[in-house]
């Protein structure tokens, strides 16, 4: 099978000793007993952890000293996967997000803080917005490889979509 660097993907799905946006951490090893288990065919890849829309297969996935790297291509052919190797390579797309159950976990009684000790990994999943803002597609052709813009820069894009959310207009939608 021939592939195409362009639909290539890697990044850290999950950093350890860091809090998500929802209180949890994850500890260095948390995803070991799963990650034998399964195995990369056996995690899901996924857009925005919808099950209705796989996009690839991960082909590698291992917990290193910095958290949860992995490797993965996006499907040729997939509609879907190939618009968000677009948005990847243009810059507007960037975010990993872990779908599991928590087979082990503690709270700290001060923070509410739950430190994941033992996690089943279900599936991982390209988002915009990742609960953990250090959970990113990082490195790989994909991400590195130079795109003709027309004008348009990731950093534009990105101040765009914030004006759009502090907007007032966004405001009112949001809150009803």
């Amino acid at each position: 099978m021939i592939v195409d660097p362009s639909m290539m993907i890697e990044g850290y799905a999950s950093v350890f000793g860091r809090a998500d946006s929802a209180g949890d951490v994850v500890a260095r090893g948390a995803f070991s007993a799963s990650l034998a288990r399964r195995r990369p065919a056996g995690i899901k890849m996924l857009f925005q952890h919808d099950p209705g829309q796989p996009i690839g297969l991960w082909t590698d996935i291992r917990e290193d000293g910095y958290g949860l790297k992995v490797q993965g291509l996006l499907a040729e052919g997939v509609e879907r996967a190939e618009e968000i190797a677009r948005l990847v390579r243009l810059g507007a797309l960037d975010g990993l997000s872990i779908g599991f159950r928590t087979l082990h976990a503690q709270r700290d009684r001060v923070t509410g803080m739950r430190l994941l000790t033992a996690i089943d990994l279900w599936e991982i999943s390209i988002v915009t917005f990742p609960l953990l803002a250090e959970a990113r597609l990082v490195t790989g052709p994909i991400a590195s490889r130079p795109v003709q813009r027309e004008g348009l820069s990731a950093s534009a894009i990105r101040a765009a979509a914030q004006s759009f959310l502090t907007s007032p207009a966004a405001n009112e939608r949001t809150s009803r």
